[in-house]
């Protein structure tokens, strides 16, 4: 049986691994990376020497295929993004959507297996730390650069569900002012550098987090998580 594993990996401290993850890391032929140089800091970390190879959001069709290929010749492949569980705002899915229509047969007949390495993950970590109501939220992922952003955060505002979204550096303060703009009645909760030295959580209003982050422009840094609650 060929085995595709999907292996969620650290979002910050690269000890955040499970010994599982290891495990299959060092048994695969190879490893799929988003960036080979960010995987490569922890597979040196945990000695590990497997052949890795990159996949991302712009790889053409014909790596696709080598990864269907490399399958169905019995290969064990192992899928990892630069940080937490790939497919979850990560171009994975699109591979794993791939591998499930073109060996759609061979899935069925257990000659190929996808399974699920899990651990770390942005959006599990920040719920858990920031005291909001999560026993329904939306996870909205990356929002757009511009079209349909303010009608976005409209829905936001307008949600009774607790909504969630990760944002980075450059976009994260045009975030803050949508938010303190359409919903100031909102607690808005920023999680950043989690799992780093700098782990940070920021909660009040969405005017007070936006002021917040005016005030102390050096906190700008690094992915965030905002749930609005």
């Amino acid at each position: 049986m060929a085995i595709f594993s999907v292996v969620a990996t650290p979002i910050g401290n690269l000890e955040d691994i499970t010994l599982r993850a290891l495990d299959v890391l060092r048994r695969a032929d190879l490893i799929l990376c988003e960036d080979t140089r960010m995987t490569k800091r922890l597979l040196d970390r945990h000695g590990i020497s497997a052949a890795t190879k990159s996949y991302h959001a712009h790889s053409k069709m014909s790596r696709t295929n080598e990864v269907i290929s490399l399958l169905r010749e019995g290969k064990n492949l192992a899928l990892v993004s630069d940080a937490g569980t790939p497919g979850i705002s990560d171009p994975g899915a699109e591979l794993v959507r791939q591998v499930r229509s073109e060996l759609a047969d061979e899935i069925a007949a257990g000659s190929v297996k996808i399974e699920s390495v899990p651990g770390p993950s942005a959006l599990v970590a920040a719920l858990s730390i920031a005291g909001a109501p999560c026993a329904e939220f939306t996870f909205l992922g990356f929002l757009p650069h511009k079209k349909g952003r303010e009608t976005l955060f409209r829905e936001i505002a307008a949600s009774e569900r607790t909504m969630v979204f990760y944002e980075s550096p450059h976009r994260i303060m045009k975030s803050l002012e949508s938010l303190a703009e359409h919903a100031a009645q909102k607690t808005v909760t920023v999680c950043r550098e989690l799992t780093k030295i700098f782990e940070e959580v920021k909660s009040g209003m969405a005017d007070e987090v936006l002021r917040y982050f005016t005030d102390n422009p050096e906190k700008i840094k690094g992915e965030f998580v905002v749930i609005v609650s």
